[in-house]
């Protein structure tokens, strides 16, 4: 297990569009693996993307779970998604409140307006190829980490920066 701090914005794999992963079943792949999903659950984080820990390769993570910042109504056991390639965006959209581990070490939190459900095209682990249609917070980290593996980050999606707080804050509005 190696823990990696998330690479914050200003590092330029953060805005590097990702690599796909050609060896699927290789050990350094499933080191990867570990090590997003070591550092995701060590940072207190529902999703995290290769970029995040330096890496230029298209894999995320996900784990919708209580966190400090979060209390989802639904959880969401982990997910690896390699090479995803989200397919299909809803009309309707949502506002949700967002935060970013490679955002001032998500002590930054804003209003974001995404699609409320997509469906993502990915392998597993294992090699498998998967669809899976998300709505809801799972649907929100879908994009966001996709976004990651793209050079984009939630800032970017901001329509009023007045919405910005801190943690701290965003802790007492939840």
């Amino acid at each position: 297990m190696i823990i990696r701090n998330a690479t914050q914005v200003g590092n330029p794999i953060i805005r590097k569009r990702s690599k796909p992963i050609r060896m699927v079943k290789s050990a350094e792949t499933r080191k990867l693996v570990k090590n997003l999903t070591d550092s995701m659950r060590y940072h207190d984080l529902v999703g995290m993307a290769a970029p995040q820990i330096g890496v230029n390769l298209r894999v995320f993570v996900t784990e919708v779970r209580k966190t400090k910042t979060r209390n989802p109504k639904l959880v969401d056991p982990l997910r690896v998604f390699i090479n995803p390639r989200i397919v299909r965006f809803s009309n309707k959209k949502a506002l949700i409140w967002e935060g970013c581990g490679s955002v001032a070490r998500s002590n930054l939190f804003s209003i974001v307006r995404r699609p409320a459900e997509v469906t993502v095209v990915a392998l597993d682990q294992k090699g498998n190829k998967f669809r899976l249609s998300a709505k809801g917070l799972l649907a929100r980290i879908i994009q966001h980490e996709t976004d990651h593996l793209d050079g984009r980050v939630f800032l970017d999606r901001i329509s009023d920066t007045k919405t910005l707080m801190s943690r701290e804050e965003y802790v007492k509005k939840a």
